[in-house]
């Protein structure tokens, strides 16, 4: 079976609005290039009792999530004790982590002409980034080395960490894609149908909507209501969604339906997903 992604960003600044996501939209883009999709997402702040809450469920759920943000060392990021706490194993330095912020450290003293001097304070507690929970696995990080992980729940789901910094998270997801989940690439391949409806109220096409999603397992229907298009002004996108094998025949059959009530219909529009 594919897997269910999902998403948790994580920070205060997100939510404050100092910052903007960028994230969302771009798992979603990263994950369609390759035919998958993404099934949820969620913001939570820095504050450690919710954010190991969520990790909980996450490591229960039986799905794959993205987790951006808080993975440093500094007093407010809190994913890395989350994790731990939401998987019930102690941190520990990985070893290989310790390696590649080692080589980074290496690679920032050369670049600024100075000695490296691995036992020097803010040298030795950078390798806080590298304490991980128990068990994790290596993400690797091609902008600056400083690793993510990867943490597999009792529940059967996987949480991959990644920073909160797009120049650095997107490649590792990406990553993260290529090594993991190939497998699934395309083989299920969404499409999604719709047309325009103007004229016409939701509550009169709801009837229809429920009839084609009963008539076709697997095909879900839609609609988007606008009310001040600058284009098409008010009308409603009516829609269906789902494997490119069985849309066809429900997209048939909504059409049909809406030709019957007499519907006034504009463009239509065909979208992979």
């Amino acid at each position: 079976m594919i897997p269910r992604f999902g998403l948790v960003i994580v920070g205060d600044e997100i939510l404050s609005g100092k910052r903007a996501d960028k994230h969302f939209s771009k798992v979603i883009e990263l994950l369609s290039a390759h035919g998958l999709s993404l099934s949820y997402s969620e913001y939570v702040g820095d504050d450690p009792a919710r954010i190991t809450a969520t990790l909980r469920r996450a490591f229960e759920s039986g799905d794959v999530l993205f987790s951006c943000g808080g993975i440093g060392a500094t007093p407010d990021d809190h994913t890395r004790q989350c994790a731990a706490a939401a998987l019930a194993r102690p941190l520990c330095l990985h070893p290989r982590a310790a390696e590649l912020i080692r080589e980074r450290m290496q690679d920032v003293a050369r670049e600024q002409g100075e000695p490296f001097e691995p036992d020097r304070h803010d040298n030795v507690h950078r390798l806080q980034m590298g304490h991980f929970p128990e068990g994790a696995e290596i993400i690797p990080n091609p902008y600056n080395k400083i690793p993510g992980f990867t943490c597999r729940g009792a529940g059967a789901g996987t949480v991959h960490f990644v920073p909160g910094f797009p120049v650095m998270a997107w490649p590792m997801i990406e990553w993260v894609l290529d090594q993991h989940y190939a497998a699934f690439f395309n083989t299920a391949p969404q499409i999604e149908q719709s047309v325009l409806v103007f004229g016409a109220m939701e509550a009169a096409l709801t009837p229809l909507m429920e009839r084609i999603e009963q008539a076709h397992p697997g095909v879900r229907v839609f609609s988007l209501p606008s009310v001040d298009h600058p284009q098409y002004g008010r009308h409603i996108e009516l829609g269906v969604k789902g494997a490119a094998s069985v849309v066809p025949e429900a997209w048939a059959d909504l059409k049909a339906g809406l030709h019957d009530f007499g519907a006034n219909l504009g463009p239509e529009l065909v979208r992979k997903l």
